[in-house]
This record gives structure tokens, C-alpha cells and sequence, in this order.
């Protein structure tokens, strides 16, 4: 037969059973006492929780990535452009971020929106495209500073795909033939100098040894030669037609 005192003992049991709870390696207890939050969160591993004395919020501890929707962005030199980005945080004090914020991951969210667009609002789009990292780092220092008081310390912040409109994508890509050409054609100007200077160094060489030019001249038949072609050219010192020049003179006064 069972008795009162057995069944006391029973729901006190059941009441110890019920009360205790299990937190992961990366889980944290927020417990509420009478309304009260406890000095210290608990956890992990076995802790009691006295219902309905006590209420628990579990907080992860874990790396959360974020993800940033795209975002309509007006650059400083009038381009709309949409951007999308991503968000690495984690929660360093469960109890402010708890207690100091009513949900930390919607805010983190709206905050990392609003500061993606006014951060890059203020840049070019030249400074958008070529300067990512310098821009990330600026992202997670204006975030981290914000959500700091919440608990919250955010890692990286990544920009992930900027979104051109199809005129800009046409007008960068005129732009980087227009380059393009450019450099061409400094590279040909530059070897059409280098070869002048070249020249120069070498007809000067010549003009002061006429055997080397008498060499050099040997050398190029031996080019001729060598492509199986009947034509030779054989030039003839201007000096030897000066003999058969005929200048009339002046008669004598």
C-alpha cells in the first residue's frame, strides 16, 4: 500500500529529476531567479534549475555567421549599386547579451545593415571594387565597437558580391579597353625609342670603323645567301662614279 510519506518522497524526486539540466561545451545558462539574472551564467555540463524559481535562457557560444541581404547602396560619386555581405560574430558574455539587448542576432542583423550602407555610401565605386579589405576592416570595427556593449564580438565582416547595373558594367569595361590600348600603345612607343638609341649606338660605331661596316656588309650577304636567292646585291663606293662625273667649269675671268 502506498503511503503519503512515499508519495512525497516520489514528487520530490521527480521535482530533483526534472530540475536538472545539460549544457553543451558551447552553451551557457542565463538563469533567472525571482525575476533576477545571477551574477554568473552556468554551465556547461550538469546544473539544477528550480522551476518555477528559476528560468534558464540558453546562449550559444559558438561562431554564428550572418548573413547581410543585398542592400541598396548609392556611392559618393552617384552610382546605385547592390551590395550583400557576411557577419562573424560570437557572444562573449551571455549575461549582457541577455539582458542588455531583447535579441542580439536580430539586432546584430539590423545593425550590420544599416552600417553597411552608410559606410559604403561615403566611398567611390572605384574604392568599392578595388579596396575590399580596407572597407571589411572598416565594417567590423564600427560593428564590433556597436555590439560591444551587448556581449558581442564580431570577428570578420565580408563583402561578398557587388551587383553593377548593366550601363556601369559596359561603361567599366569601355574603360578597361580604353586602358588597355593605352598601355599598348606606351609599350610600342617605348621600343620604337629603345631601338632609335640602339641604332644610333650602332651607326656611330660604324662611322668611326670602316672595317666593321665592310663586315657587317659580308655578314648580310651571308643572309641573303643562306635563303636561296639568286639576287646579290653588291653596293659600289659613290667614290669610284665620282671619276666618270662630268662637272662643267667655270671659265676664267
Amino acid at each position: 500500500m502506498i503511503t503519503f510519506p512515499t508519495i512525497i518522497v516520489a514528487l520530490i524526486i521527480l521535482y530533483i529529476l526534472n530540475s536538472i539540466k545539460i549544457l553543451r561545451e558551447y552553451e551557457r545558462g542565463v538563469i533567472f531567479r525571482l525575476g533576477r539574472a545571477l551574477p554568473r551564467p552556468k554551465g556547461p555540463g550538469i546544473i539544477l534549475v528550480f522551476a518555477p524559481i528559476d528560468r534558464m535562457v540558453r546562449v550559444s557560444l559558438r561562431l554564428v555567421t550572418l548573413d547581410i541581404p543585398p542592400q541598396d547602396v548609392i556611392t559618393r560619386d552617384n552610382v546605385s549599386v547592390k551590395v550583400n555581405a557576411v557577419v562573424y560574430f560570437r557572444v562573449m558574455d551571455p549575461l549582457k547579451a541577455i539582458i542588455e539587448v531583447q535579441d542580439y542576432l536580430y539586432a546584430t542583423s539590423q545593425l550590420a545593415q544599416t552600417t553597411l550602407r552608410s559606410v559604403l555610401g561615403e566611398v567611390e565605386l572605384d574604392e568599392l571594387l578595388a579596396e575590399r579589405e580596407k572597407l571589411n576592416t572598416k565594417l567590423q570595427e564600427i560593428i564590433d565597437r556597436q555590439t560591444d556593449p551587448w556581449g558581442i564580438k564580431v570577428q570578420l565582416v565580408e563583402i561578398k558580391h557587388v551587383d553593377l547595373p548593366e550601363t556601369m558594367i559596359r561603361a567599366i569595361a569601355r574603360q578597361a579597353e580604353a586602358e588597355r590600348e593605352r598601355r599598348a600603345k606606351i609599350i610600342h612607343a617605348d621600343g620604337e625609342f629603345q631601338a632609335a638609341e640602339k641604332l644610333t649606338q650602332a651607326a656611330t660605331i660604324l662611322s668611326q670603323t670602316p672595317t666593321a661596316l665592310q663586315l657587317r656588309f659580308l655578314g648580310t650577304l651571308t643572309e641573303i645567301a643562306s635563303e636561296k636567292n639568286s639576287t646579290i646585291i653588291f653596293p659600289l663606293p659613290i667614290e669610284l662614279l665620282r671619276a666618270f662625273t662630268w662637272r662643267e667649269e667655270k671659265p676664267k675671268s
